[in-house]
C-alpha cells in the first residue's frame, strides 16, 4: 500500500510540473530550458522532463535557434497556439459575429452577417448552429481541434447556463449550451454579452490597466456588466449590473432618443448619420445626444456610486457618438456622484462582444489544459 501511495505521489508530483512548465510557455514564448528552469524554480532536469512529455503531447514544440549558449545555439521552445481552436460568436438583434482564434489567442478569421431582428428564437439558434459550421467549414477547421466554443447573447445567463432574454424571448428558460453543444466536440459555453464585451476590454482594449471597471453596451439597447479586482462580476445568478431592465433609470428607452430622422447617405447607418450631423451642430442632432445621455447618465452614476470604478467604458453600437456623448455624460454624472470616473470609449469595433467570447472560450481551455495538460 506504501509502495502505491508513493507511486501515485509521483505521478501527481510530475503533472504538477509539467502544468507549471506549460503554464509559463503559455505566458511567454519562446523560452530556453535555462529560463524555464529560472522562472519556475525547477531543475532543468525536471524541466527538461516536462518539456518532452509536452512536445510528445502535442503542446509543445521547439522554436527556431536564437541566441548561443557557449558556442552552441541555445534550444528555446515555445506553446504550440496551432494545436487548437476556439471559436468566439455574438449573435445580437441585427447582426452575428463569428471569430476563430487559436490558442494563443491570435484571431485568425472573421465573419459578420446582417441578421433580421424579427427572426425568432428558433430560427435565430438554427442560424448560429449553421452559420458556426459553415465558418469552420470554409476555413478547413477540424471539429475535435476546436476545443471550446462561447456565444455571446442578448440576455442574462446564470450559472446553470439557462437564458432570460427580453430581446429574444423565446430563448428564456433555454439551455441554450446544451442545444449548441448537440454532439460537438470541445467546450459550449453561452455568457450574456455585455460580460464579453467588457472581458475583451480587459484584454485587448481600453481597460487593459484598470482593475474596476463599468462596461456600458450602447445601442439598440443599452445594458452594463463590471469587473472589479480585474474579474468579471457575474453576481449570484448572472444579473449584476443590468441596470438597463430598471424603467426608473430610464436606460430601458434610451435606444429610442437615438432615432435620426435626418438623411443618411447611401449605406449610411442612423448612427453615423447622427453623428455626423451632430459634428455639424445639427441642433436637432445635438438635442438627440443630449435625451440620450439624459436617460444613460442615471444608470451609470448608480453603478458608480456602487462600485466607484477607475473606468467606464461606453462600447457597442452607439460608440461613434462617443466623441460628443463623453463631455454630456461627465457634465451630468458631477452632481449625481462623489467623483466622476474617467470615460473611455472603446475602439474594438463590432468585433467586440466576439472577441470577449474567445477570451471565454480560451480561458476555460485553460482552465482544463493546465490542471492537467493530459488532458
Amino acid at each position: 500500500m506504501r509502495k502505491r501511495t508513493r507511486g501515485h505521489d509521483l505521478a501527481a508530483l510530475r503533472r504538477l510540473n509539467t502544468t507549471v512548465v506549460l503554464r509559463a510557455l503559455h505566458r511567454r514564448s519562446p523560452q530556453t530550458l535555462a529560463e524555464l528552469a529560472a522562472g519556475t524554480g525547477l531543475s532543468r532536469p525536471t524541466v527538461d522532463a516536462a518539456l518532452e512529455e509536452l512536445t510528445g503531447q502535442g503542446w509543445v514544440t521547439e522554436a527556431a535557434a536564437g541566441e548561443r549558449a557557449r558556442g552552441r545555439p541555445a534550444r528555446r521552445f515555445r506553446f504550440r497556439g496551432e494545436a487548437g481552436y476556439v471559436v468566439g460568436a455574438d449573435i445580437g438583434l441585427h447582426k452575428m459575429v463569428l471569430l476563430l482564434a487559436d490558442l494563443a489567442g491570435t484571431v485568425i478569421a472573421a465573419e459578420r452577417r446582417d441578421v433580421d431582428p424579427g427572426l425568432g428564437g428558433g430560427p435565430r439558434l438554427t442560424l448560429l448552429q449553421n452559420g458556426i459550421d459553415a465558418f469552420l467549414d470554409a476555413h478547413a477547421v477540424r471539429r475535435d481541434l476546436v476545443l471550446a466554443r462561447c456565444v455571446g447573447v442578448p440576455g442574462v445567463v446564470d450559472g446553470g447556463g439557462h437564458i432570460t432574454s427580453v430581446v429574444v424571448p423565446e430563448w428564456s428558460g433555454v439551455d441554450l449550451g446544451r442545444l449548441l453543444a448537440d454532439g460537438e466536440s470541445g467546450h459550449t459555453l453561452v455568457e450574456n454579452d455585455v460580460n464579453l464585451a467588457v472581458l475583451a476590454e480587459r484584454w485587448q482594449g481600453a481597460a487593459t490597466l484598470a482593475g474596476d471597471v463599468i462596461c456600458v453596451l450602447t445601442g439598440h439597447r443599452v445594458s452594463c456588466s463590471l469587473t472589479i479586482g480585474g474579474r468579471l462580476h457575474r453576481g449570484g445568478r448572472g444579473g449584476a449590473g443590468e441596470l438597463g431592465l430598471l424603467p426608473l433609470l430610464g436606460m430601458n428607452t434610451a435606444h429610442e432618443a437615438l432615432r435620426w430622422q435626418g438623411d443618411p447617405r447611401p449605406g449610411e447607418s442612423e448612427v453615423a448619420a447622427l453623428a455626423g450631423a451632430a459634428a455639424a451642430d445639427d441642433p436637432r442632432a445635438l438635442a438627440a445626444l443630449g435625451d440620450f445621455a439624459d436617460r444613460i447618465t442615471p444608470g451609470i452614476a448608480a453603478l458608480a456610486l456602487a462600485v466607484d470604478p477607475e473606468l467606464v467604458v461606453l462600447t457597442g453600437g452607439a460608440t461613434p457618438l462617443g466623441p460628443h456623448l463623453v463631455p454630456l455624460i461627465e457634465e451630468r454624472l458631477r452632481p449625481l456622484t462623489l467623483h466622476v470616473p474617467r470615460i473611455a470609449l472603446s475602439d474594438l469595433g463590432e468585433r467586440g462582444v466576439a472577441l470577449g467570447a474567445v477570451r471565454r472560450a480560451l480561458d476555460r481551455v485553460e482552465e482544463e489544459l493546465l490542471t492537467d495538460p493530459a488532458n
